[in-house]
């Protein structure tokens, strides 16, 4: 028997963690990712904040797989644009998408769409160089809001109240940098709907406020409230009683002067953003705990003057062409992995892997076990072979169609050239470079 033929839309950790679990389940394949970025590693090369080190060192173990040989990487390739569905069932035994979760989930509420109120993960994507984003971004807000009650919502109000040079360190581009540096904000406030103990924050990376030199974490005593489903919630969870104690600990202490000041706020729901021509503040219901961790209006409102306003409220997948869409969760509908179409039948070939299949939850670890469920499934099933095994096929479809493709080599030689910009700056790692230069660096190794 032929080795199997296996594409992986997207090259972040997902498709990445697929195609190891493929390599390493004994049956003879052979691998090639696609992404429409230049470069790999997907949401932990453009959607963790640069002072986070210990995350976007996983690189290193995506970087193993992706040297592999029988794995090849084609990045700059669109689907939908530059390959179709009917492409890949030509050249492929199996297609699994991998696509993930990058835009942010819409927030229906009056005056969203004003000028000044963004979405996080542009944001996000902004100060970590992505191509896609423009290099400037508008900081002269004194009075910034973030809403959400996750880690994304940390990362952006650590990274707004932050002084620049204390990024110094980390891998910011020097775009970034001059843009935090003309940053006027001296108060971040985040606001949460439920409470306490529902948080998502994870304890790490809600301490690691308290460690911003020059700024100071607030916490209202009045919002320290329990039910007996938060009672549950910290008998069920040791993440959750750290969380808790760690807002308890902030809200009962006395408060140090600063320059900038972080405050958390709880059981407050966003309701109407203010403003005519750009946000001027954001008006929120306090809620009341219900007795199941739930919560409910009190009919009390409250207008925060702001001028700008961040939305942490979620991540949403994109529609991909030619495949069934679930536009309620932003995924493909699937069963273990297998792709379903409306009727719940199993599109022939075709799995799904990742933020993509199961919606934007879960950690690294919890990735890998997607994958090998995935991969589980599709090496349980009967594949129809591919009409066109040849790996050279992909290529010349590619070059017959003038798609200007990156490769692993490509990316290795634009590796070099960004920590080789570091170096000159004194940083680890610089990503400076904008798409079009990418793929000619990417393409000239």
């Amino acid at each position: 028997m032929r080795e199997l033929r296996i594409a992986i839309i997207g090259a972040g950790p997902a498709g990445i963690y697929a195609a190891d679990t493929l390599m390493k389940s004994g049956t003879a394949c052979s691998i090639d990712l696609f992404d429409r970025l230049p470069a790999p590693f997907g949401l932990v090369r453009y959607g963790v904040a640069p002072d986070h080190p210990r995350i976007k060192g996983i690189v290193g173990a995506l970087h193993t797989v992706l040297s592999k040989p029988g794995v090849r990487l084609f990045g700059n390739v669109a689907y939908g644009r530059d390959l179709s569905l009917s492409d890949v069932r030509m050249l492929y035994d199996a297609v699994i998408v991998a696509t993930g979760c990058e835009r942010d989930r819409d927030l229906d509420i009056p005056g969203i769409d004003l000028p000044g109120s963004h979405g996080a993960a542009e944001f996000v994507k902004w100060f970590d160089g992505h191509p896609d984003v423009p290099r400037d971004w508008t900081l002269d807000a004194a009075h910034v809001g973030v809403i959400g009650a996750g880690n994304v919502a940390l990362d952006v109000a650590r990274v707004l109240a932050k002084h620049a040079d204390d990024m110094l360190s980390t891998e910011i581009p020097d775009n970034v940098h001059a843009g935090l540096l003309a940053n006027r904000a001296t108060d971040v406030h985040v606001f949460a709907r439920r409470g306490l103990a529902q948080a998502k924050f994870t304890p790490m990376e809600l301490r690691e406020l308290d460690h911003v030199p020059g700024v100071e974490v607030v916490v209202a005593p009045e919002d320290v409230e329990f039910d007996d489903g938060s009672l549950a919630a910290l008998r069920e969870s040791k993440q959750t009683q750290m969380v808790v104690k760690t807002l308890q600990d902030w809200a009962l202490r006395d408060r140090k002067p600063a320059p900038r000041r972080l405050h958390l706020h709880f059981l407050s729901n966003p309701v109407a953003v203010l403003g005519q021509d750009r946000v001027s503040g954001l008006r929120t219901e306090r809620m009341e705990l219900r007795g199941d961790g739930g919560v409910r209006g009190t009919g009390v409102f409250t207008d925060h003057p702001l001028q700008a306003l961040y939305r942490a409220v979620g991540y949403i997948g994109s529609e991909l062409p030619e495949l069934p869409w679930d536009a309620l969760s932003g995924t493909l509908p699937h069963a273990a992995g297998r792709v379903l179409d409306f009727d719940g039948q199993h599109v022939p070939g075709v799995y799904a892997v990742g933020w993509i299949k199961r919606g934007p939850v879960g950690l690294i670890g919890h990735t890998k076990g997607c994958a090998l469920e995935t991969v589980g499934s599709l090496l349980a099933d009967t594949l129809t072979p591919a009409p066109v095994p040849d790996p050279a096929a992909v290529v010349e479809l590619l070059e017959e169609r003038g798609v200007q493709y990156t490769t692993w080599d490509g990316w290795l030689q634009l590796d070099k050239h960004e920590r080789g910009l570091g170096e000159e700056r004194g940083r680890e790692r610089m990503k400076v470079v904008p798409r079009a230069e990418m793929v000619e660096l990417s393409r000239t190794a």
